[in-house]
């Protein structure tokens, strides 16, 4: 391995750790640039991408993205800088995606929903070069927010906007290599990539966050390749396969699943929104054979129009929390196969693929997707294990899970065990069936929220709470919801008169975080309830909230209102 421009912020894999890798057949040599120009010469014609705004094949992606990379290294960019993404899925995103890879640099996975509290710092300890952002993003000027970034970011110094040719305020990226010859942008990019070594960052996805804005996580191209490709394989893709997806692209799960993934194999992906008035005929007239569903997409099934958008799959993947048993079975009996997924930006997936019986299907995440996933079940502080059946935190360590956060010495400290195995702070249980070990994942041990697949820090929204100049104390913990799993409760101590939810969402506005974080019910008490020991005791106000939501349900049929404000945060 070359010597890498991010020097001791960058955990490596051990070389003889690589070496086993490599001659396992899992990791490649080439860059993800050039594994997919290889996909592109075997299957010049085929669909890459059929999006609502466009489609492209594969010959067309290669050579758009081409002309994309050339532009870029145009403009002074040079290999390895960092680029924040802040799109929605659109032809674009995929094309700006590819083409920031052509061109060496490095893509830094960041939420359309961030804000100025986790934009700064993420761009701060990558050191962003570039801000890719949409014009017409509904709701939010997302173009503004990036120029306003710049000017307090002594590394921000390009804007770069998706679907505004006039590139008022910005770099308009469509319009980049417009001119140059085809050929030349293909010779430009080759020699960009073999500059570049294979087991070097080629992404930058974020964490859910477990204290303060997330963690940068590493992603080297042998590996994330290998990821992606071994996901496709083992599914059974194929060239004739069509993938829909509906959540953000530009998640760990949309990268692999639903890009990499398909592009490894020369599948197609069909990418749609998260509406499905939108994204169901898109499926029924793509004839998609594939879909991933996140928990947000968990009552899709009973919606118009599912069964017109499904006519042509064969394969249901549900992902983001338990599955319950009616979905399960109400799937079964429209005759689709289904699965199960549970991953995380840090590496490890795991699955129920073809083949798995359908009470491990059911009731199981399945098992690790590669042949040198190594799991263990321990018990949580320490480095035991527990035995199949009993509760522990899942751990694990394999080709493509991280072997340390970036640039996070003090906290990678206490997320790895002595022999490298990842903390995942997830609890599980390994169960035996027809005498296959699959795991169940029975909580967390990490104190986050899920909105609909979006992991909100609870220790992160109270420390924001707490620049409040009337908050004194402040408890947040989950509270249940039909449609995105959990929604944030915020116990707060409140002197004199009381705060209201909007005072409370106006305070986050104010601080720049991102509507997907800011609380969506208050309870004003007296003092946080404490343990013997003195910790906050939010079993009680877990049990609290969730008492008074199905108490206001049974009444009303629906819990308090949040404020409007927040129904666009999160995965829907």
């Amino acid at each position: 391995m070359r010597t890498s421009r991010w020097g001791e912020r960058l955990v490596t894999y051990p070389g003889d750790v690589v070496r086993r890798y490599r001659e396992a057949g899992l990791w490649g040599t080439a860059t993800i640039a050039d594994e997919l120009h290889a996909v592109a010469v075997a299957h010049p014609e085929r669909d890459a991408v059929v999006a609502l705004d466009g489609r492209v094949t594969f010959r067309e992606l290669d050579e758009r993205t081409d002309l994309l990379a050339a532009g870029l290294a145009g403009l002074g960019l040079a290999p390895g800088d960092p680029v924040l993404f802040q799109v929605s899925n659109r032809l674009g995103a995929i094309l700006a995606w590819y083409g920031v890879l052509k061109a060496g640099l490095v893509p830094v996975c960041t939420l359309a929903a961030h804000r100025g509290h986790e934009i700064g710092e993420i761009s701060r300890r990558v050191g962003a070069v570039a801000h890719l952002v949409e014009a017409d993003n509904r709701g939010f000027d997302l173009v503004g927010f990036a120029v306003e970034q710049q000017r307090d970011h002594p590394t921000l110094r390009h804007v770069l906007v998706l679907g505004d040719s006039a590139g008022a305020a910005g770099v308009a990226i469509e319009s980049l290599g417009a001119g140059v010859d085809p050929r030349a942008a293909r010779a430009t990019v080759e020699q960009i990539q073999r500059g570049i070594d294979p087991d070097d960052v080629a992404v930058f996805q974020l964490s859910g966050g477990t204290t303060g804005v997330p963690k940068v996580i590493p992603r080297l191209h042998a590996e994330y390749w290998y990821n992606a490709l071994a996901y496709a394989r083992s599914w059974g893709w194929s060239p004739d396969t069509r993938v829909a997806h509906l959540i953000p692209i530009i998640h760990n799960a949309g990268i692999v699943c639903a890009v990499h993934g398909p592009h490894s194999v020369g599948a197609c992906l069909v990418l749609g929104t998260a509406d499905p008035e939108v994204s169901f005929p898109l499926m029924a007239q793509e004839r998609v054979t594939h879909v991933l569903l996140g928990h947000g997409h968990f009552k899709a099934a009973g919606l118009p129009g599912f069964a017109a958008a499904t006519k042509s799959v064969t394969q249901v993947v549900l992902s983001g929390t338990k599955v319950p048993p009616a979905l399960f079975d109400g799937l079964e009996r429209r005759g689709l196969w289904s699965g199960q997924l549970f991953g995380m930006g840090e590496g490890l997936f795991i699955t129920t693929r073809p083949g798995a019986p359908r009470e491990a299907r059911a009731e199981t995440v399945g098992t690790p997707l590669s042949p040198m996933d190594e799991v263990r079940i321990l018990e949580p502080g320490t480095e035991t294990e527990v035995p199949d059946g009993e509760i522990g935190e899942l751990c694990c360590r394999g080709p493509y899970t991280l072997r340390g956060y970036f640039d996070a010495p003090r906290h990678n400290a206490t997320a790895f065990t002595s022999d490298g195995f990842y903390r995942t702070g997830d609890l599980a249980v390994i169960r035996e069936i027809d005498g296959e070990r699959y795991l169940t994942i029975e909580g967390r041990i990490k104190d986050l929220i899920n909105r609909g697949g979006e992991k909100i820090n609870a220790e992160e929204v109270e420390s924001l709470l707490l620049r409040h100049p009337r908050i004194t104390a402040a408890a947040v913990v989950a509270m249940p919801d039909p449609r995105l799993g959990e929604r944030t409760c915020a116990y707060l101590v409140v002197p004199g008169e009381p705060l209201t939810l909007r005072d409370v969402q106006d305070h986050f506005a104010a601080l720049q975080v991102a509507k997907f974080k800011w609380p969506e019910r208050i309870e004003l008490i007296a003092e946080i309830p404490r343990t013997l020991v003195g910790k906050m005791d939010k079993k009680r106000l877990h049990a609290d909230i969730a008492r008074k939501v199905a108490a206001e349900r049974a009444e009303t049929g629906r819990p308090r209102s949040t404020a409007p404000a927040t129904t666009s945060g999160g995965n829907p």
